[in-house]
């Protein structure tokens, strides 16, 4: 990590100033224009960040590669790269940052979209392609519901940025993405499975009942694709669930044990104890600390 390289919290923020976000969404020209439509290069140790480019040009520059900007161009910089825009004074379009840590799938991660957020991106999106129009509008309705404020706003936030992701992947790469092969599919299958069930706490057997195949095979798929066995995935995932719901939601740690599926508060204590090494309440308070 270069040391003159800046690290910045949200977008222009340095740690410690801004309030605990996972999604912060702001016009390009609401803060480039403070910096005479030049942001030097900086990097943000904990978020994505997805800039769309509506109108206007420019550069990004990622470390020491400099790319062209155009409009309808999605640009996505994963959290530790270094990257840095210079724009013209007509650009208009969206900043949009996430914590990395809230996303279903991490940058980096062993999934294809997990390799594909890995690195920085720019995406043209072609004018007469469906998806590429769907993209567009998702992220414009995602500025849109960012402002507003109204019910529902973080779920469907949380729905923008998955499906915004996910197709400006796919279009990256030549509009398929690559054929699933019967891993990839299998792993498909198996996590809007566990999506559906994670909070009745279904063992390996079940969601190997469900994909019609032994949980042996299963287990075999999970390790082969992810590196990790079938319960290691379930309890992976039921374990990130409960730090999205200790860190990003107000209730009580029994309300959140309870709306986790677990029976004994006791139990889900024990539970997070075991993988991070601290209570409840205390890793909630030392991760909220750090926002």
């Amino acid at each position: 990590m270069p040391r003159d390289v800046p690290t910045y919290e949200l977008y222009g923020e340095r740690a410690g100033q801004v309030p605990g976000l996972w999604l912060h969404c702001e016009s390009i020209p609401s803060r480039s224009r403070l910096h005479h439509w030049e942001i030097g290069a900086h990097q943000h140790e904990r978020f994505l960040q997805i800039l769309y480019f509506q109108t206007g040009s420019g550069d990004a520059v990622f470390g020491d590669e400099r790319r062209r900007i155009e409009p309808d161009t999605v640009i996505t910089v994963p959290p530790g790269v270094s990257h840095g825009f210079r724009f013209s004074r007509d650009t208009d379009g969206l900043v949009i940052t996430i914590l990395a840590s809230r996303l279903k799938t991490v940058p980096g991660g062993r999934s294809p979209l997990g390799g594909w957020l890995s690195e920085p991106r720019v995406t043209r999106l072609d004018r007469t392609d469906p998806d590429a129009a769907y993209v567009r509008e998702t992220l414009l309705r995602l500025g849109r519901e960012y402002a507003g404020n109204r019910n529902g706003r973080n779920d469907l936030l949380d729905a923008y940025v998955t499906q915004a992701l996910q197709l400006t992947a796919r279009l990256s790469q030549g509009g398929e993405g690559g054929t699933a092969d019967d891993g990839s599919r299998r792993m498909e299958q198996l996590d809007a499975l566990i999506n559906r069930h994670l909070r009745a706490h279904r063992p390996v057997s079940f969601y190997a009942a469900e994909l019609g195949i032994s949980p042996t095979h299963l287990n075999r798929v999970v390790k082969a694709m992810s590196g990790q066995g079938a319960h290691q995935r379930l309890t992976g995932r039921l374990l990130d669930e409960a730090r999205r719901e200790l860190v990003f939601t107000f209730g009580t740690v029994q309300e959140v044990s309870d709306r986790l599926g677990f029976a004994d508060p006791a139990y889900f204590s024990r539970f997070i104890l075991k993988h991070t090494g601290s209570t409840p309440r205390m890793w909630r308070e030392a991760e909220r600390a750090k926002l």
